[in-house]
């Protein structure tokens, strides 16, 4: 079954099915023009605002207002967008369940009435099938009546939109805080609705994707998660200590087919493979210390270095494999992590959510699970999923959650081709797995399951 689903492209293209008016004001040199079509050539919804020029408007006071509140509209537009974008492989996912629940269901029935010419064992092993997947037919019923909410979602801005055109051919005839809240309201309730959208429980991992076959048995390579559209540079790391020489490839296409790069030299060595860019800036842990740095790309210079207190460095605590892999760097949905252990708590995992400005440690979760134990682990939505090894056999096999602050055990196969994961990081633009696989760099996609109540909206 392929975690191919595209729940939210559906309902968004029903709901564009019925064309949006094009609005334009009396007098286009004077006036913003808000633009609305359909969709473009990928099915996607799109909405241009095109601005006066500064000379028209820079003196008048509400006109700077209603230019940021089109921007806030816009800027909502493409939100939704980007949440078609990132839910677009669930419908599909959901449908063949729905249908292999529907069809089990039914065939329970037939068997439940004629049970008596049916062999005992068949029946109650039919029987106890369905008993375990019935409870899922409702959850799916409830997954597709939350698409509803995007397209709600959808009616209010393009509301709104028609508010702002009305509003600058009568100035201060609709009062402008009540405009500002609704505004700002919709904006809340849409980035809520984005991040449970975008985010949920792991339930499956690809077969592994070889990108390249390059480097030593170990290292570490990444793109940055919060990079433009359409920048999909990738970033190098040979090794695990000692080097200090981060790679800079212009495209993955590149990446995959020559070996053109630019080198950046860091200010101190790294240590293992838990390194991270994150907009823009390269965060890792300085050699044989807990000291984590952040250096920028762009001025070529560090702006931020902390320790890591209490956190074990120089093979104190490493992972299974061992490397210096004692602090693991990562991201996801929510922002910066670090993983490490402490001799306060016995060499169990903590989790610490960390600023990426200021590298100060927000919060912190304790494990019950020895960070030696773990092969690896990444963080998904707020979750620690840890694999039982790196080598031979491998999969997912525990989860905690600092959103609940609880764990669970799990079993979720990991292939793992080249026997010798030493790197395993989400990134959740992608979402997908970067993993460096002895001596071969390795993407897994994952699929992800969520369900939204209305009432959490």
């Amino acid at each position: 079954m392929q975690p191919a689903s595209k729940l939210l492209t559906l309902i968004l293209l029903i709901f564009m099915a019925t064309e949006l008016t094009q609005v334009l004001p009396a007098n286009p040199e004077e006036s913003w023009q808000v633009y609305s079509s359909a969709q473009d050539s990928e099915g996607r919804c799109v909405c241009t605002v095109v601005a006066p020029q500064q000379s028209m408007c820079s003196r008048d006071a509400r006109t700077k207002q209603l230019r940021q509140l089109l921007e806030k509209v816009q800027n909502m537009t493409q939100s939704i967008q980007v949440l078609d974008q990132r839910t677009q492989r669930d419908l599909q996912y959901v449908e063949k369940m729905e249908v292999q629940l529907r069809g089990l269901e039914t065939k329970f029935r037939q068997v439940e009435e004629n049970h008596k010419q049916n062999i005992a064992k068949q029946y109650k092993a039919i029987k106890a099938k369905m008993e375990e997947l019935r409870p899922l037919i409702p959850v799916l019923e409830e997954y597709k009546a939350d698409a509803k909410l995007v397209l709600q979602f959808k009616e209010e801005v393009r509301n709104l939109t028609s508010v702002l055109n009305e509003l600058q051919e009568e100035m201060g005839a609709y009062d402008y805080e009540e405009l500002h809240n609704r505004v700002s309201n919709l904006e809340e309730r849409l980035r809520a609705c984005m991040q449970k959208l975008a985010c949920g429980k792991l339930t499956g991992i690809s077969d592994p994707i070889t990108i390249k076959a390059s480097g030593s048995r170990f290292g570490s390579w990444m793109t940055d998660p919060l990079a433009p559209e359409g920048d999909t540079r990738v970033w190098y790391m040979d090794g695990y200590h000692n080097n200090r020489f981060v790679r800079e490839y212009r495209s993955m296409h590149d990446f995959m087919t020559s070996d053109n790069f630019t080198s950046h030299r860091l200010p101190h060595p790294w240590s293992g493979t838990g390194q991270v860019v994150y907009n823009g800036s390269i965060y890792f842990n300085k050699f044989q210390s807990h000291v984590i740095i952040k250096f920028d790309f762009r001025s070529s210079s560090i702006s931020k270095s902390r320790q890591l207190d209490y956190a074990g460095f120089n093979n104190a605590y490493h992972y299974a494999w061992g490397g210096h892999s004692d602090i693991d760097l990562m991201v996801d949905e929510g922002g910066l992590w670090a993983v490490y252990a402490t001799n306060q708590n016995a060499g169990n995992i903590v989790i610490s959510k960390l600023n990426p400005n200021t590298l100060q440690i927000i919060k912190s979760w304790t494990t019950n699970h020895p960070k030696r134990s773990a092969g690896e682990s990444f963080m998904i939505c707020g979750t620690l999923y840890v694999t039982n090894g790196y080598s031979g056999g491998t999969k997912v096999y525990y989860a905690y959650s600092t959103n609940s602050s609880t764990y669970e055990y799990i079993d979720i196969p990991l292939q793992n081709k080249y026997s010798h994961i030493s790197m395993l990081d989400y990134n959740p633009r992608d979402r997908a797995l970067y993993a460096w696989n002895n001596g071969h760099q390795v993407l897994y996609n994952v699929t992800l399951f969520h369900v939204i109540r209305s009432e959490e909206l």
